[in-house]
């Protein structure tokens, strides 16, 4: 039963395909990311990055079941320098990224501007914030020119050590209101009772000795062998298509072996900055930094990189406010 959301954009849906032990969560963005990617007016190549980074935020911060917070971050050498993505419990996605344009130009101009080039070498994060009494948790991979699909699996596998598959999809919209972004994703998850039913195959060995394999032994589970085969028929349009429903889809993937469909959640796009958290963050600086942040208009600018709100605050303003903090 999934409510008044069937069929909507911006809508994270949860599912179960029982005989073949698969949990997951199928994913919608439409006027969230439009929002996310049209106030920054990004390159239409970081737009897709962006895009495929807030579907995988969303299919990954949507399982939280707790107050909180879940941070997707790429620091890296490539052209997209940063992509950070927040997903606030329980449905705000917000994201920015910082990229080097004339590099992103090159970049297409030479024919390298799949998501993976982009990105470059360098590390992705993913966080779970719980609030200031609580421990935060972080899981790194390493960004080697992979996509992120390939950096979700590479994670689930190193860390969690539960099979995954992802897929992530963004497009373009063209319709009588302009062009607009959608993206998509699905995250299916091999879940079975039995630990042992959960094994993969060792990494490659690497610089081990001639002969030395990975896996030689190994014999996946049948089940999960077609739950992937099943995932990976997933065509990008499919992910994007606004009329392709989520629930029309999974009947298309698993309807031979039955697919429960669960309450969805709504999403929205949403920045949580405010002055006070201006000021929070001014703060942090010595009375001497906030000094030289005074531009030759006499005041403080400071400019949200989330959603491109600009604060503009009086010198005297702010150290009244943390004077009497």
């Amino acid at each position: 039963m999934i409510g008044d959301v069937e069929g909507r954009d911006d809508v994270v849906i949860p599912f179960a395909v029982e005989p073949l032990d698969l949990r997951g969560r199928i994913v919608r963005l439409g006027p969230a990311v439009d929002a996310l990617i049209a106030r920054h007016g990004y390159p239409e190549v970081v737009a897709r990055v962006i895009g495929e980074a807030a579907a995988l935020t969303a299919l990954l911060g949507s399982a939280l079941k707790f107050e909180g917070r879940f941070q997707l971050q790429t620091r890296t050498d490539g052209p997209i320098e940063m992509i950070v993505v927040d997903f606030d419990t329980p449905d705000r996605l917000r994201a920015f990224a910082r990229f080097d344009a004339e590099r992103v130009a090159q970049s297409v101009a030479s024919g390298a501007g799949r998501a993976g080039s982009l990105i470059g070498h360098g590390h992705l994060a993913m966080t779970i914030d719980q609030g200031s009494t609580m421990s935060r948790y972080q899981g790194v991979v390493a960004m080697e020119g992979q996509s992120l699909e390939e950096a979700a699996h590479q994670y689930f596998r190193q860390s969690e050590q539960i099979p995954t598959r992802v897929r992530l999809a963004v497009a373009q919209e063209f319709g009588e209101r302009g062009v607009r972004w959608r993206a998509g994703g699905l995250l299916a998850q091999f879940l079975p009772m039995s630990v042992e039913r959960q094994r993969q195959a060792d990494l490659d060995p690497g610089d081990a000795p001639e002969g030395a394999r990975a896996g030689d032994d190994f014999s996946e589970d049948d089940a999960w062998t077609e739950a992937k085969a099943l995932v990976d028929t997933v065509e990008d349009v499919e992910l994007v298509d606004p009329a392709v429903s989520s629930e029309t889809l999974l009947f298309r993937l698993f309807h031979e072996r039955g697919v429960r469909v669960f309450e969805g959640l709504g999403l929205r796009e949403g920045c949580n900055c405010s002055r006070d958290r201006i000021m929070a963050m001014l703060a942090r600086f010595s009375k001497e930094d906030r000094r030289d942040m005074i531009a030759d208009d006499g005041r403080i600018g400071v400019t949200c990189e989330f959603c491109s709100r600009r604060y503009d605050l009086a010198p005297e303003e702010v150290e009244a406010a943390l004077g009497a903090s």
